[in-house]
Formats: C-alpha cells, sequence, structure tokens
C-alpha cells in the first residue's frame, strides 16, 4: 500500500502556442518531503511546464494540483506555496531590507525575522543595498530569503543555481537539504546544471518531446542506466571477439583507439576483468565510468536534435 501524500499532481497536461505544440502529454506525480528535479534539453518545455503548473499560462487541456489546489485558485494556499523564476523579480529600488519587511507584512504568521532570512542566504551584508544593485546571484538569494520569510510546504525554483558562484551553490544546496529534511518542505528543481541536482535530488524527472520520457527515485534510475569501463588491450581483436554475441557486454572502438568502449549489460567491471584475465588476455588499463544523471540524460534525449 502506497501512503505517500501527493503535493503535486499533473495528469495529460498539453499546452500549444498555436500549431506548435511545447506540451504533448505531461503526467507528473510528486510527493511531499520529495526533492524533485525536472530536466530537459534547452526548448523542451520545463519553463512552460511550470508557468502551466502555477496558473500563469492557460492550458489547451490536463488536470493540475498543488497541495490539492487547481492552479487558479493558489492565492488561497497563504503562501504555502512558492516559485522562485530564473529572473528574480523583486522591486528594484527598495532594499534587500525592505524586501524581507515587505514580505512579513504581506505573511500572515511570519516565520523568520527579515535578519534572520538574510543570515539564511548570507546576504545580510547588503541589507542597505538595494536590489538592482545586486549581482544576479545575489538576487537570486535575495529571492529565496524573501520566500523563507514565511514557512512554505512547497518551493518550486526554476534555475536556482544561475548566477551563483560555487559558495553560493554550495549555501543553496545546504539550505535545500536543511529544509526539506528538518521541516519536511517539498521542492521542484528545474535547472541544466545535473550535477547539481544529482548531489541534493531524492527523484528526478526527464522531459523529452512534450512529456515525461521517465520519472523515479535517482537511485533507481541510475541503476537502470547503462554502466560501461574504457578498456587498454593489445589484444583488442581478441576481446571483440569474446564480446561479439553481447550477451555480457557490448564492445566497440573508442573515440581513443587505443581503448574498447564496452558498454555492461549483465556483469560489472569486476567479473569483465576476470573474464578477460581467465581467457588470458593481458589488460594494461580498465577505466569505469559510473552511472551519472548526466549519462542517463544523454542516453535519453540524444535522438532529439540540438
Amino acid at each position: 500500500m502506497n501512503n505517500k501524500v501527493t503535493a503535486l499532481s499533473v495528469s495529460g497536461l498539453k499546452k500549444s502556442y498555436g500549431i506548435h505544440e511545447v506540451i504533448s502529454n505531461l503526467d507528473l506525480q510528486i510527493h511531499q518531503g520529495s526533492i524533485h528535479g525536472l530536466v530537459g534539453l534547452n526548448g523542451s518545455g520545463k519553463t512552460t511546464s511550470l508557468e502551466c503548473i502555477l496558473g500563469l499560462q492557460s492550458v489547451n487541456s490536463g488536470d493540475i494540483s498543488i497541495l490539492n489546489y487547481p492552479p487558479k485558485q493558489l492565492h488561497r494556499a497563504n503562501g504555502d506555496i512558492i516559485a522562485i523564476f530564473d529572473s528574480p523579480s523583486l522591486l528594484p529600488n527598495l532594499t534587500v531590507r525592505q524586501c524581507m519587511q515587505h514580505a512579513s507584512l504581506l505573511c500572515e504568521t511570519p516565520k523568520r525575522s527579515p535578519a534572520l532570512a538574510e543570515q539564511l542566504l548570507s546576504i545580510e551584508r547588503f541589507s542597505n543595498f538595494k536590489i538592482k544593485h545586486l549581482s544576479l546571484g545575489n538576487k537570486r538569494r535575495a529571492s529565496i530569503a524573501h520566500a523563507l520569510i514565511g514557512n512554505p510546504k512547497m518551493i518550486i525554483l526554476d534555475e536556482p543555481f544561475n548566477g551563483l558562484d560555487a559558495e553560493g551553490v554550495d549555501d543553496v544546496l545546504q539550505l535545500i537539504k536543511t529544509l526539506n529534511q528538518e521541516e519536511g518542505t517539498t521542492f521542484l528543481l528545474s535547472s541544466h546544471q545535473l550535477p547539481y541536482l544529482e548531489q541534493i535530488c531524492s527523484h528526478i524527472a526527464i522531459l523529452n518531446k512534450g512529456s515525461i520520457a521517465i520519472n523515479d527515485k535517482i537511485e533507481a534510475l541510475l541503476a537502470q542506466s547503462s554502466c560501461s569501463v574504457l578498456l587498454q588491450t593489445d589484444q583488442q581483436e581478441t576481446v571483440i571477439k569474446l564480446l561479439e554475441n553481447g550477451t555480457f557486454a557490448k564492445v566497440a572502438i573508442a573515440a581513443d583507439p587505443n581503448y574498447l568502449q564496452v558498454t555492461l549489460n549483465s556483469i560489472d567491471s569486476s567479473q569483465l576483468n576476470k573474464m578477460l584475465v581467465d581467457q588470458n588476455i593481458s589488460i594494461n588499463e580498465l577505466i569505469l565510468n559510473r552511472a551519472s544523471l548526466g549519462s542517463l540524460f544523454r542516453e535519453i534525449t540524444r535522438e532529439v536534435p540540438r
């Protein structure tokens, strides 16, 4: 029995601009308490999907519910649902502190003081700076701090790492982790920064050709993804002949012709090594290419024209 509570449910979402169909048939379920990554190629419809989910775009068809609210009723959520898009949109002539104070006035029951919100995002030293004078990265920090004056149950972030330096990325990753683990905040992160998503996300959805191609726990997805090794040997022809039926592994000449690219099927790298040694095949070098979100993403989207 699955007793997980659904935070976001999208079923049969379709969106077109004239004759151009951007979202063809999108289904997505996100459970409360998860950190869900949404990835796709440029132009795949990630931002459009988020805008439809939040009621910022009309849809051709489909059912959407966030924390049991339809898009047109999200104003009734009283700050439980927060969305921050790629381009921060705080009032440019207010200072950081004034923006935090403004958020406190709008929030029915503020959870954090303006000073604490600034500290969470390490922008307290910019408290008296006008928003328009901040760098893109600090505008993003200020936007997130602004959202955290209240106590949102679900936070949607579009390209949350854009404009951030390495320290800023680490701060945001740690903040997401802390809010998720200590307060149960649900996150939906749309980003091109696959290594960062792989660090923080519990689940990943890959948007391809207008629909969700794959959606699952990240460990389960990586377990299904093919592993491969780069193999250097003086007996390439013998290895190719041994593996030519592809039962255990598929082999091909790598980009560097001194190596063979071996995609593992039903065996792992240590079993491959033992198999070759048992056949008296000398191995000069064996490099394991572990499955990653990047390799899985390329595997799913490789047929899409770039």
